[in-house]
């Protein structure tokens, strides 16, 4: 598999005051990222509320970032669906657009047994000649992958990763490249031989999360002094949190999209007294 890198920040998708896409603000983003300790991202996932997004706004976004960013970060795009056929065509699309990788959850709300599964993920991988990470989170899902199953996926051509959130499961796989899912298991990750991870707090602590791969004899250090990063991005539905820190910090991002709806007072009071514990509301101001 190409190297995707370390640090992959599943990236959230900024609107503007109406509520559309903004892609000048995404490509602003994309560079903060890269700036900041991100050796990729990955568009319109769980965090990029790509449940959200029509199909033209999704291909739009990984095109956006493949002809802006594709020469500075690696490109995972999320093509995930609980319909084969929608998952089969946007793998396809943005195999097309020039993505270095595509990130396939497991099928949602459908909740297909594990012959449904391989069967799924068999015609996920015939539409595409790019790397496949599979996205294991029972939690959204309803459905969990067990390494058992994994591993029989690992036998299918092209499936190349895993981007575990099952924190309990955490563990390497035959076949399979381990990304955490998680921001609190990359240590962990990285301690088990996993390449990374697919982060959401690294829009707001992307340096230290770097230095967390850079300097593993810190790493257990490092980890513990971020645990309040982690818990207060994530003390409700993501990306509320992680909006309302990007906005703070000056980075623009705007609002959200039903169902999700903005920090409310308290919420926004913990995020700001997160960023300022940690020294990024005076960095931001200068």
């Amino acid at each position: 598999m190409p190297e995707l890198g370390a640090i992959l920040t599943a990236m959230v998708t900024p609107f503007d005051a109406q509520g559309r896409v903004d892609e000048e603000a995404a490509v602003e983003l994309m560079q903060h990222l890269s700036d900041h300790g991100s050796d990729g991202v990955v568009v319109c996932g769980t965090t990029g509320e790509a449940a959200t997004l029509s199909d033209d706004e999704h291909l739009g976004l990984v095109a956006l970032a493949v002809r802006e960013m594709g020469d500075r970060l690696t490109i995972v795009a999320g093509t995930g669906s609980n319909d084969t056929r929608h998952a089969v065509h946007l793998t396809e699309r943005a195999t097309e657009l020039g993505v270095d990788a595509t990130l396939s959850v497991t099928p949602y709300y459908n909740r297909p047994n594990r012959r449904g599964i391989v069967r799924h993920y068999e015609e996920v991988a015939r539409a595409t000649d790019k790397p496949i990470l599979l996205y294991n989170i029972p939690s959204r899902t309803g459905t969990n992958m067990p390494s058992d199953l994994l591993a029989e996926l690992a036998q299918i051509e092209g499936i190349e990763g895993v981007k575990q959130a099952n924190d309990d499961e955490l563990g390497p796989i035959d076949g399979l490249a381990l990304y955490a899912g998680n921001d609190g298991t990359l240590a962990r990750t990285l301690d088990l031989g996993g390449p990374g991870g697919i982060l959401v707090s690294s829009h707001v602590v992307g340096d230290e999360m770097r230095r967390m791969v850079d300097e593993p004899e810190n790493r257990a250090e490092i980890d513990a002094s971020l645990r309040d990063v982690y818990d207060t991005l994530f003390m409700t539905a993501n990306p509320i949190c992680t909006k309302a820190a990007l906005n703070l910090l000056g980075i623009r991002v705007g609002g959200l999209r039903l169902p999700l709806v903005e920090a409310d007072e308290e919420e926004t009071a913990a995020v700001r007294a997160m960023l300022a514990r940690h020294g990024l509301l005076e960095t931001a101001a200068t």
